[in-house]
């Protein structure tokens, strides 16, 4: 007889591998980790990785799936809950880089998978489809400054925040609020913005 599965039970054990994973991504590189070293960071076999994902392959697709999304949509909820432009913009910033450890976690991630999408072209769509998602939350942003011209803006604020992530990575004693106050800096720069402290008009987003 067929073991029954219990769907939450399932969702929550297949996260809790997926965050191992990630982890011993971390630690080893997209390249080097073993479904051995994934399997003892999250205490199982390579059985029960290979039960949920079907190969390590399956694995590091459904991680980078889910790690992606989870900042792209916190990003989203956070710039819709601020009630201002200023705030929209601060919750922008904070969400690019949020906290030491899981900053340098997720862009040392993103960074390598990148590389090894550049080879992949299964892993290559994953990564336009992530972009597609964070140019959408870009797009938000770009849109304080009115809806002429959006889009360059929204892709120059992708950049802005791509480039400070690599500078942090090459950082070895990054200062968090340096790189937030730099992504500030840009964002408002980008935007056409007056300098911080001036006043900016209020405009819904779109």
């Amino acid at each position: 007889m067929a073991r029954k599965v219990n769907p939450i039970q399932d969702r929550l054990r297949r996260a809790a591998l997926e965050r191992a994973a990630y982890l011993a991504i971390y630690e080893r590189g997209y390249a080097g980790v073993t479904l051995a070293d994934i399997a003892a960071h999250a205490g199982v076999s390579r059985g029960t990785l290979v039960y949920h994902f079907g190969s390590r392959a399956g694995l590091l697709a459904a991680v980078m799936r889910r790690f992606s999304r989870t900042i792209a949509v916190a990003t989203r909820r956070a710039v819709r809950q601020a009630g201002t432009p200023e705030g929209k913009l601060r919750a922008y910033v904070d969400n690019q880089f949020y906290g030491l450890v899981n900053t340098r976690r997720f862009y040392t991630v993103s960074l390598d998978f990148l590389a090894a999408a550049t080879r992949d072209p299964e892993l290559m769509a994953m990564q336009r489809a992530f972009l597609a998602e964070s140019l959408a939350v870009d797009l938000e942003l770009a849109r304080l400054a009115g809806p002429a011209g959006a889009e360059g803006r929204a892709r120059l604020l992708r950049a802005l925040v791509e480039g400070l992530s690599v500078r942090f990575l090459a950082d070895a004693e990054p200062d968090l609020e340096v790189y937030r106050a730099d992504c500030m800096t840009g964002l408002r720069a980008v935007l056409g913005w007056p300098a911080e402290g001036a006043a900016v008009s209020t405009q819904s987003l779109r």
